[in-house]
């Protein structure tokens, strides 16, 4: 029997919540699939720092290195942000990806049909979209040095952050997003400063020397404020969005709101050991505890990991489909509420879910 060990780190607000409904999902596929699963958990964010005084303790790390996969729900909130930079619950997530070699994120912003009419945009204009951005994880103004606040002479601050890539770099996420592309509509668009960031210009030559190699992928260029602007005027344009660190931070979010909700979407990190698969919103402490949260992104983000870290496409389908079903039965969280919608609460929709599972598998 095939096994697999999964770290799992529920975090802080709603992440303890959302994770306890993937974890029905994760006992559903270890039955169906005839495969084992071992979970362990360990504290992360917030929750790492009150248990250890850092927000990425060492055990916390060491599992996440042996794991085969490590599924996360959400980390930070106003508790932890008068305490040091360095040790604030989000820098858990950097250290997890720098430590476990993670270069690529993925972040799908794929609409369902129940829910096309929960965007705040035209249906026309957001109907079947389906993007993918492959975002840059390691490197870039994040992670780059110079960093920090100094004192100038004159007594004031300042502060700096340094953009940072070498063409390595480059090349190993570009080739993540020509060959995913291969396996969709064939079209990537890298998004960049070149205009004004001499970085981002070395970006802009190397994909497109790097692209000779991919003739069935089609290549285009965009200056990152038009990028922005395309996602909301025209965003079934896009397939691939390949771009930086920060800019994929920023365009992934606006995509993800293009779908209805950000509680809608999954994501996966690679390129390193197995892989770190999360839903991408936040630890929203401020519904914590009332089962309002949406855990749909957390259980396709579990599909993501079937997927990415475990080879089991068929396992991400039974997900997709489950999810699409429950939602086409009008069932719907806080977030996704709509006229003749009927509510239901997080608990109830990770049972919701699962019952859809047993009976596709």
């Amino acid at each position: 029997m095939q096994e697999y060990s999964i770290a799992v780190l529920p975090g802080d607000g709603i992440g303890p919540e959302v994770i306890k409904q993937a974890n029905k999902i994760l006992k559903i596929l270890e039955s169906k699939l005839e495969i084992k699963l071992n979970l362990n958990e360990f504290p992360v964010g917030g929750a790492g720092y009150e248990a250890t005084g850092h927000p990425l303790p060492d055990e916390t790390m060491d599992g996440a290195r042996k794991a085969d996969a490590v599924l996360l729900g959400a980390v930070g909130g106003p508790k932890w942000e008068s305490i040091d930079f360095s040790l604030r619950p989000e820098r858990a997530l950097l250290g997890l990806r720098s430590n476990l070699g993670l270069f690529a994120n993925l972040r799908p912003a794929k609409i369902f049909d129940a829910l096309t009419d929960a965007s705040t945009l035209k249906r026309e204009v957001v109907e079947k979209l389906d993007i993918l951005v492959v975002r840059e994880l390691t490197g870039g103004i994040y992670f780059g040095k110079p960093r920090g606040v100094e004192t100038l002479e004159d007594g004031s601050r300042k502060g700096f952050n340094t953009l940072v890539y070498t063409e390595s770099e480059i090349k190993r996420i570009a080739k993540v997003a020509f060959e995913v592309a291969q396996k969709r509509q064939g079209r990537v668009c890298s998004v960049d400063k070149a205009n004004v960031l001499e970085c981002t210009g070395l970006w802009r030559e190397i994909v497109t020397d790097f692209a000779k190699d991919y003739p069935d992928v089609a290549l285009e260029h965009m200056y990152v404020d038009n990028c922005a602007m395309q996602l909301v005027r025209n965003p079934k344009q896009f397939d691939v969005i390949l771009t930086t660190n920060m800019f994929g931070d920023i365009l992934s979010d606006e995509a993800s709101m293009l779908t209805g909700s950000i509680g809608m979407l999954p994501s996966a990190s690679v390129g390193g050991k197995g892989g770190m698969f999360e839903p991408i919103h936040g630890s929203a402490p401020d519904i914590a505890g009332k089962d309002w949260a949406n855990p749909l992104a957390t259980i396709l983000s579990v599909g993501m990991m079937f997927k990415y870290s475990f080879d089991l496409e068929k396992a991400n389908g039974w997900l997709e489909t489950a999810v699409e079903s429950v939602l086409n039965d009008g069932y719907r969280t806080k977030d996704i509420m709509s006229e003749g919608g009927k509510e239901a609460g997080t608990e109830q929709m990770g049972d919701l879910v699962a019952a859809k599972l047993e009976k596709l598998c």
